[in-house]
């Protein structure tokens, strides 16, 4: 009995491994199309040698049917077939000249709805070439930009585009899972400006990440890093001692902290304000407190849409854990099912410019309108003195007068009028009515106040009182944010170094 039952587990194994080794059966796309001409017969030839997995055979046939009758109605048809006889087959080269042969069907036949279909299938191959995200990442990269392709070039193809996005979600739920993986190895290095940067392109460029609201705290966590770095760092003195000293001084350095803790702030508020049913909204909540900064409260629609997210994500079983040790692919059961996916990638952020930003922001420097604060370009006003004119007496200028250079950085310099300049007839002053009779406003020198805009709601009108009231309407309460919430991570560990 028990050798029985040995044979037979051993024969079910051998079903199951022959079962997965054999590729899906393919369906005829023409069998309702009744005709009896020899190229429809050569065609349907070739189907019933890929269903039974003869795809030399049916390679063979096709090729028989494309050279034989060129101007056939099934030409279009039998040439994609090709290519899907190389995809079935599958294996690296073979899905290689599958993809060849699906980049040759657009070029020949670009209008032809089939196009929608074969440039799916060239993103479908190097989604199943797609590897663990702390793996090689080229077939994962490639399957994006082909999905996007997809997407953006056959909009009105809706069953193909559904079916991109869904795949699109689950490829960059791969790379950004990349992206935070290397932000998280420089943040426990405490290599902060690269942790930002690699951060900070996750977090614009895929806002639908299942860990997106730990890379904003993780964020967070490296702007109060650098705080806590200046502040323990001590001030040089006359000889540069001791070393890895700051040569800033304490205005400088005050407003450097305060802006690091803005930017702290601004990632603890984006958790609050944008995935407040995560597992870091109430770590979040915490390290607002300890800044001393307001805690803001999300909208009920933002409440709704995160929920949302959070329900449509899967669950990886222990079972699927164990074998994804052995697994080539990546676990994509976190990836989200709905909203949209990110179609155009943002400006990256490169460290250099980080730590760029950060030296001028030190130094006190504006950064120019439009910019990332510690992000973006900066700009240094400088303002060059002209040379003063000489007078007709060729006298030299005045030897407290300012010398001819630059500003120092972060500060703009004017150089001070002339000691003999005679006073100007025509320069406005202030405060000095041209006229003695002229009327002045009641109170003195206090300036009138400004005229009444047409479309300016009036302070104590009840526009304001309503607007007010709908605005509170629309926040979440504490109900909404406690409801349905899921139950904390097992593991989660306290990123913020303090």
């Amino acid at each position: 009995m028990l050798k029985r039952i040995s044979s037979i587990a051993v024969l079910g194994i051998l079903l199951a491994l022959t079962s997965a080794c054999t590729n899906k059966k393919s369906v005829n796309p023409l069998a309702n199309v009744g005709s009896k001409q020899p190229d429809k017969v050569l065609f349907d030839k070739a189907m019933d040698a890929m269903r039974h997995n003869r795809f030399d055979v049916a390679r063979l046939t096709l090729q028989t049917l494309i050279n034989t009758y060129p101007d056939s109605e099934f030409i279009a048809r039998a040439k994609l077939t090709v290519g899907d006889s190389w995809y079935a087959e599958g294996g690296t080269a073979a899905l290689a000249q599958a993809e060849q042969e699906y980049s040759d069907f657009q070029i020949f036949f670009p209008n032809m709805p089939e196009a929608a279909e074969a440039q799916l299938k060239i993103a479908n191959i190097h989604y199943q070439q797609m590897e663990k995200s702390d793996r090689d990442y080229t077939h994962a990269k490639r399957a994006e930009d082909e999905y996007r392709k997809v997407i953006l070039q056959y909009p009105d193809n809706t069953k193909v585009v559904i079916e991109a996005k869904r795949k699109l979600l689950e490829v960059q739920e791969v790379l950004a899972d990349r992206e935070f993986g290397i932000g998280r190895f420089y943040f426990l290095r405490e290599s902060y400006p690269a942790s930002i940067a690699r951060l900070q392109s996750l977090v614009e460029k895929y806002p639908l990440y299942s860990r997106a609201d730990e890379a904003l705290y993780m964020l967070g966590g490296n702007y109060e890093g650098q705080i806590a770095r200046i502040r323990n760092t001590p001030h040089c003195d006359a000889h540069g001692l001791p070393r890895g000293c700051m040569n800033v001084n304490e205005a400088d350095k005050a407003r450097y902290i305060g802006e690091l803790t803005k930017k702290a702030t601004d990632q603890y508020n984006k958790i609050l304000t944008r995935y407040p049913m995560m597992d870091r909204a109430d770590d979040a909540r915490k390290r607002l407190a300890a800044l001393h900064q307001p805690i803001p409260r999300p909208t009920k629609a933002v409440v709704a849409q995160n929920k949302k997210e959070i329900a449509s994500r899967g669950q990886t079983t222990m079972v699927e854990k164990a074998l994804g040790l052995v697994k080539k692919g990546p676990d994509v059961a976190q990836a989200v099912t709905v909203g949209e996916p990110t179609l155009i990638d943002p400006e990256p952020v490169s460290a250099t410019s980080v730590v760029r930003g950060e030296a001028f922001a030190a130094a006190g420097i504006t950064e120019k309108p439009g910019a990332a604060a510690g992000l973006g370009e900066k700009t240094a006003t400088v303002e060059v003195l002209k040379p003063e004119q000489p007078t007709p007496g060729g006298a030299a200028p005045a030897a407290d007068q300012p010398s001819l250079g630059a500003a120092p950085f972060g500060r703009t310099s004017s150089a001070s009028a002339p000691v003999s300049a005679a006073p100007d007839p025509n320069e406005l002053k202030p405060n000095a009515p041209s006229d003695a009779n002229e009327l002045k406003p009641i109170g003195g020198d206090q300036a009138l106040p400004p005229p009444t805009q047409v479309n300016e709601i009036q302070q104590g009108q009840s526009s304001s009182k309503d607007t007010a009231s709908s605005d509170q309407s629309n926040l979440a309460s504490d109900q909404d944010l406690s409801s349905s919430k899921k139950k904390k991570k097992k593991g989660l560990k306290k990123l913020v170094p303090f």
